[in-house]
């Protein structure tokens, strides 16, 4: 029986045997392995765009230092909060200050009892000197006139200074915190000729301030 064959048909047939073999040629395979890829060089896999390398079911496998596999993922790194920094102000150093405080009390002619503005003027010698950081030991001393004897004025003096530390100790002060001293008519604080010793009223208001007792204290405290 004689087959009769359409020229057509067979140049159809030899085409496609043809690009057949040109496509397995360009992709490298020689022999049916499902682990062969698909490259467009010698040593570049082709890869999708999720970066992924395209395996081919013919060839011989992978070629040797043929990069292949997903593409590197950058790795994420959570942002670093800033840092605060606390500045705190320097506080400044105190300052303190020498002080220095005093009194006079004065007294009636021949008397050594504290008169009220005698008391007066005390509380307000001890409203100034209780911030005292340190206070030194207190001076307080004794005065007399002219009047009378050198013997009895010294006597006096020594009880009016005796009644001023009375006073100040009621008033919390330590008893061994106030030193005392009576000078008698030895410093009078008026000048020879000022007055005489007479007793009449003009001579007893001229020799007033040699009456006294005159107090004194030294300390520190916070500058204000």
């Amino acid at each position: 029986m004689k087959i009769a064959f359409n020229t057509n048909e067979i140049v159809i047939a030899a085409a496609c045997a043809l690009a057949l073999g040109v496509m397995s040629g360009t992709a490298g395979a020689q022999s049916v392995n499902d682990r062969a890829l698909v490259t467009n060089t010698s040593t570049q896999a082709w890869m999708n765009g999720f970066g992924e390398c395209w395996h081919s079911g013919f060839g011989p496998g992978p070629t040797p230092n043929l990069a292949c596999g997903p593409q590197p993922v950058a790795q994420y790194f959570a942002p670093v909060p800033d840092k605060k920094i606390l500045v705190v102000a320097a506080v400044p150093a105190p300052v303190y200050e020498r002080v220095t405080f005093d009194a006079n009390v004065m007294f009636d002619s021949g008397k050594s009892a504290l008169r009220p503005a005698g008391r007066d003027s005390l509380d307000k010698f001890l409203g100034q000197t209780r911030d005292l950081i340190d206070p030194s030991s207190m001076i307080a001393v004794g005065y007399a006139d002219r009047m009378g004897t050198g013997a009895s004025n010294q006597t006096l003096s020594e009880d009016r200074v005796a009644a001023v530390k009375g006073y100040l100790v009621s008033q919390g002060i330590k008893w061994n915190q106030v030193g005392t001293s009576g000078k008698g008519e030895t410093q009078p604080t008026t000048y020879k000729g000022e007055c005489d010793k007479s007793t009449n009223a003009k001579n007893v208001l001229c020799l007033q301030p040699d009456r006294h007792v005159f107090i004194e204290l030294t300390g520190t405290r916070l500058k204000q």
